[in-house]
């Protein structure tokens, strides 16, 4: 083949339709089953869908708390907030709900607004008036607290949180999948070492598996 001007395309347009390879405007040539260059904004297309992105907090360390109790999200939570959030839009802080428990719980966990809700319709199918419900509304809905993530990544812990949990200038952050913990370090590290699943298994056993006891749908 003579390649004049331009390079020649290695699929001729006829090729192309027999092939379904459709053009793209940045120059790629994409197959059904790939996303051209995806986009990490959470705003889809021009009429403000919303994007897909990975919903699982991920990953765990400390982070410094200041004098006023502000403390900033590991970067890698922020994304998931915002996608948990079905009223965010570019320009608003994301929210979510940090359930802090009685004086049995000495963490905080934090949930997406789409986790809460899914939490609350569970909790709305026990019967109205057993203990069981009562007491996970006690929990979820009284024991609770809506929070915001500023425009710099940063949240505020409360005062009452952060001496129900003996934080001062350090918070220990734990991703658990759908939600995520916030801890005193030294009470985590404590917690961890008296409860580990691990010291279970047979010697030599690999960790994954504990996959293992997971049942078959």
């Amino acid at each position: 083949l003579k390649r004049s001007g331009a390079r020649a395309s290695r699929h001729p347009p006829r090729w192309r339709a027999q092939l379904d390879i459709p053009e793209t405007g940045r120059g790629r040539r994409i197959g059904h089953w790939q996303q051209s260059d995806p986009s990490f904004s959470f705003l889809g297309d021009e009429k403000g869908s919303r994007g897909t992105v990975v919903r699982t907090f991920r990953g765990e360390g400390p982070q410094k708390v200041d004098a006023k109790g502000r403390v900033s999200i590991p970067a890698s939570y922020r994304p998931v907030l915002r996608d948990g959030d079905p009223n965010w839009s570019e320009g608003k802080p994301p929210e979510f709900v940090i359930v802090y428990g009685d004086d049995r719980r000495n963490y905080l966990e934090c949930f997406t607004i789409d986790s809460a809700n899914d939490v609350d319709a569970k909790i709305a199918r026990l019967p109205r008036g057993s203990r069981q419900r009562k007491r996970l509304q006690t929990l979820f809905n009284g024991q609770s607290l809506p929070a915001t993530v500023d425009d710099t990544g940063r949240i505020v812990l409360p005062q009452k949180l952060r001496e129900k949990l003996g934080i001062e200038n350090e918070a220990y952050f734990i991703a658990m999948g759908d939600t995520f913990q916030i801890w005193n370090p030294e009470t985590y590290g404590a917690t961890e070492a008296d409860d580990d699943i691990f010291d279970e298994l047979p010697e030599g056993a690999d960790e994954w598996a504990l996959l293992d006891m997971v049942g078959d749908e």
